[in-house]
């Protein structure tokens, strides 16, 4: 297994483990960049806190669709905190039988984060897009101005075409270890360019060795990802890598992009 130091997880719930503190700690101590994603921006002050003065770990903000239909009126604070931070999520659509009934909902709350994010400029949005990526690829092409900002797709699990749409669109994929366990999904992946990938983990909702996955496990990822694309696993955390900065310079205002 390669070394943990300098992956990439780039959507983990860090603040839904036992010991948010103790998960955030263990993914600084790893080497790992990890990007922790919270589910309603009154989540967002202590992840705040926790990850301020780390190197490795930022935290997202967030109104998971899921929640929408109870928080939707969380938004008017998610836009309020919104100048504190580069990274959005998580965000989203979600259509699937349990959350259908909010989707008219969800959309408008949707559509006010991508208004938000093209008003401030530079961020970086991790979105979720259940059973919903064509409407979440309309949203993103109505509502958001990509010049500073970047969609990165967290477990796309839409059809070729809408990742090719998606890829047209300028968007990004993150990818973890259990979509690989799908041979649709690895299908997919397989058309997708190295250079607009990355890596996460999604946990806790992911599992490995029968446990909650954490930062850490991303070195699992990096190794099925690469044998699934005939590369060596070095080689693709390096691409990984590369790709994170590349999403960082094309979201950077300091570069009058």
């Amino acid at each position: 297994m390669i070394s943990t130091n300098g992956l990439i997880d780039f959507h983990c719930h860090l603040d839904l483990y036992p010991d948010h503190a103790a998960a955030v700690r263990q993914a600084e101590a790893a080497g790992v960049f990890t990007l922790a994603v919270t589910t309603t921006p009154k989540a967002w002050a202590r992840n705040h806190e926790l990850t301020r003065d780390t190197r490795h770990v930022r935290a997202a903000l967030g109104l998971h669709p899921q929640l929408v239909s109870s928080r939707a009126d969380e938004i008017a604070l998610w836009e309020t905190l919104l100048p504190q931070t580069r990274y959005v999520g998580e965000v989203g659509l979600d259509a699937g039988p349990r959350f259908y009934k909010s989707l008219d909902l969800q959309k408008d709350i949707f559509a006010r984060v991508l208004r938000a994010c093209t008003k401030a400029g530079g961020k970086i949005i991790t979105v979720h897009s259940v059973r919903a990526a064509k409407a979440v690829l309309d949203h993103v092409e109505e509502h958001l101005q990509q010049r500073t900002n970047r969609v990165v797709l967290h477990w796309f699990t839409g059809s070729k075409s809408e990742a090719a749409r998606a890829l047209d669109m300028g968007c990004y994929f993150s990818i973890n270890g259990t979509m690989l366990h799908s041979e649709k999904a690895s299908a997919l992946v397989r058309t997708l360019p190295v250079e607009r990938m990355l890596t996460e983990t999604d946990g806790p909702f992911t599992e490995i060795a029968g446990r909650p996955s954490r930062p850490v496990d991303v070195a699992g990822t990096v190794q099925s990802l690469a044998e699934l694309l005939g590369l060596p696993p070095t080689t693709l955390a390096s691409a990984m890598r590369d790709n994170l900065r590349r999403v960082r310079h094309e979201t950077d205002l300091r570069e009058g992009n």
